[in-house]
């Protein structure tokens, strides 16, 4: 296994088990499952989290890539699929050293539930380091204490098993602001990006696929829309993006909100509710963006937006720039 020592934080040690996030049964994690999202995650064609589990975004992803490489579409990791995700590309896992660094807040715990209350803080950070950690490796709380320990301790020195999805390049444009860089960075987020000619969202499909040319360069699951809140069907364009927003609470274009509720800025952060990136579109009020919530896409609502994770949505952003056609169909 390849040995990094990481960039974070931590004042004392905590179990994972007493950190707020895995449920008491942990999860099976299926570790060629783990190896094909790994490497699907690398091609570009995620499955949402990284878990190890045969799941409905799993099969979606085989799916994509099977149609982006010309094989037979069976959602299956069959033979053929195996043999051109090429396993020997990269492991299954890695593991690295925490240092000090690896685990920086500021940590945001509880998150108020009210928006009026979120508005009088300055960050809306991840609720504790193992969140962190889940979030930077494309996994889940409750998938890294299956891959380690209950008793793991998460402080500087401890010896950490992560799905390996480390990125080939953190060199990131210098037109990006420090802080996005960082983001980027933290979120393990590839620097070598191909350019997109046009993106397409498929409502009854729930991807979100990115072209150039014919070419599939990219598939991710989404949340798009809801029966109150449709998707706004069309072709629309990318108008640009804003980097680690905050996010203005207006209940006088949310459908579900208390008209009486005053508008209030949510500030930036991995927990805000847009997540790290939001990607405008040409549909006013409209636009892709990430999510405080990675476990759930694909899974709920949302009020019309295109809901990604922070990483898929973080790679997106590297992917296209203003005036990509964004195709929005049924």
């Amino acid at each position: 296994m390849k040995r990094l020592a990481l960039a974070a934080i931590l004042g004392s040690g905590v179990a994972m088990a007493q950190a707020p996030a895995p449920a008491p049964q942990l999860p099976a994690v299926d570790r060629n499952i783990l190896h094909a999202q790994v490497l699907l995650d690398r091609h570009g064609f995620t499955s949402g989290v990284i878990d190890g589990r045969d799941s409905a975004l799993f099969k979606q992803a085989l799916r994509g890539f099977q149609t982006a490489r010309g094989l037979p579409v069976t959602g299956k990791l069959d033979a053929a699929t195996t043999r051109a995700l090429n396993p020997n590309m990269r492991p299954a896992t890695v593991t690295l050293t925490l240092s000090e660094r690896a685990l920086a807040g500021p940590y945001t715990n509880p998150i108020p539930k009210e928006y009026a209350d979120q508005a009088k803080l300055t960050t809306i950070g991840y609720r504790s380091p193992l969140e962190k950690l889940a979030e930077m490796f494309h996994t889940t709380p409750a998938t890294l204490v299956a891959l380690n320990s209950r008793e793991t301790m998460l402080r500087p020195g401890t010896r950490v098993v992560f799905p390996n999805v480390l990125p080939s390049s953190r060199s990131y444009a210098e037109s990006w602001s420090g802080d996005y860089r960082q983001t980027l960075a933290n979120l393990n987020v590839d620097a070598n990006q191909p350019q997109a000619d046009r993106v397409v969202v498929d409502k009854s499909e729930g991807w979100l696929r990115a072209y150039k040319g014919d070419k599939i360069l990219a598939q991710f699951p989404a949340t798009m829309g809801s029966s109150h809140d449709p998707l706004p069907i069309g072709e629309w364009k990318i108008q640009g993006v804003a980097a680690n927003p905050d996010w203005q609470y207006n209940p006088a274009i949310l459908r579900h909100a208390d008209k009486s509720d005053s508008k209030e800025i949510v500030p930036p952060g991995p927990n805000n509710p847009v997540g790290v990136v939001w990607i405008d579109l040409s549909k006013e009020h409209y636009g892709i963006h990430g999510t405080p919530e990675p476990e759930n896409i694909g899974k709920t609502e949302s009020n019309g937006c295109i809901r990604l994770t922070n990483w898929d949505a973080a790679r997106l952003s590297l992917m296209v720039k203003p005036g990509t056609p964004a195709i929005f169909q049924p």
